[in-house]
């Protein structure tokens, strides 16, 4: 266990309690620390903030940091679709219903049990439970993603994702007709204050922005391309359905009541581009669409015959 003390002084007024600890402890990450926030292990005169608190002088800060929980990955001969590969980077197509790295209830099955069966050799920099994942995709979304073989690959991967240099298209099915061919939805995202489960649209969350563009319109339904600007949890999901067009077969999002008997929301991650971390060439990526997710669309366009 960690413990960490600390006191707000004159030039602290203002500023956010996550932006201050991210230059106060600077051996941890920006998502570790906002993390520590909303699991309640941080204080400010002795009661539980979020990390939209902003500090006032003579603030007392109190933040204890558990002991991680101690984990053994095993690896697991579990078939994976690997689109590319070499020393740095493992290029994936992830189905629907595989998690992608180990946690609470879901500790063997994953992409992470997939690969390190597959390679021994992976990235280290977040640790046991998700050597090598740069990034994710949720459990019922398909599609391309990469992981890192080593640490350089790791970072040189994550500025690109922080930077927003990486190309991340997707396709959803969402539900209702979108009237304009294309839109901008730029609405910042961070932890639901009544249900920390879900992820919506807060004032003072983390900036998001998502742009779509209908490929096709159906009776009730359209086919959209989304292309992330940004890469919050869940950003396709909640912006979608805070526009009135949540994706078909969300069951955290979407509507009640589903026409179709899905897993889970119909959103596939089509393509993936990056630069290379070591050849510095550009490089992208394009999965297929699934067979759920065409058998859908394939539905929706006979009902218009």
């Amino acid at each position: 266990m960690e413990e960490y003390i600390l006191s707000a002084e004159e030039q602290d007024i203002g500023l956010r309690i996550d932006k201050y600890l991210i230059g106060k402890l600077t051996k941890k990450s920006r998502s570790f620390i906002q993390n520590i926030i909303e699991d309640g292990h941080c204080k400010v005169n002795d009661k539980v903030i979020k990390n939209s608190y902003k500090l006032r002088k003579g603030d007392n800060i109190k933040i204890i940091i558990p002991e991680p929980e101690v984990l053994q990955v095993n690896a697991e001969d579990i078939p994976i679709d690997i689109m590319y590969e070499d020393s740095d980077v493992i290029v994936v197509n992830k189905p629907q219903g595989m998690v992608v790295h180990p946690a609470a209830g879901n500790y063997t099955g994953t992409l992470v049990n997939a690969i390190l069966n597959h390679c021994k050799d992976l990235s280290g920099i977040n640790g046991v439970i998700r050597p090598g994942i740069v990034h994710r995709i949720d459990k019922d979304t398909s599609g391309v993603l990469v992981i890192a073989k080593n640490d350089f690959a790791h970072i040189e991967l994550s500025k690109q994702l922080k930077e927003h240099s990486m190309k991340r298209v997707y396709n959803a099915i969402v539900e209702g007709i979108i009237k304009n061919d294309d839109g901008t939805v730029d609405a910042p995202l961070a932890r639901n204050p009544q249900d920390r489960k879900k992820i919506a649209v807060v004032k003072d969350g983390r900036r998001a922005v998502t742009h779509y563009k209908v490929i096709d319109r159906f009776k009730n339904t359209s086919f959209i391309e989304c292309r992330l600007e940004t890469g919050r949890t869940h950003q396709i999901r909640v912006h979608m359905a805070y526009i009135g067009h949540p994706l078909v077969g969300d069951p955290v999002y979407g509507f009640k009541k589903q026409r179709f008997n899905l897993e889970g929301q119909a959103l596939h991650a089509k393509i993936l581009g990056f630069i290379h971390p070591t050849t510095r060439k550009y490089m992208e990526f394009e999965s297929p669409l699934p067979n759920y997710f065409q058998k859908i669309i394939n539905v929706l366009k006979n009902e218009l015959k």
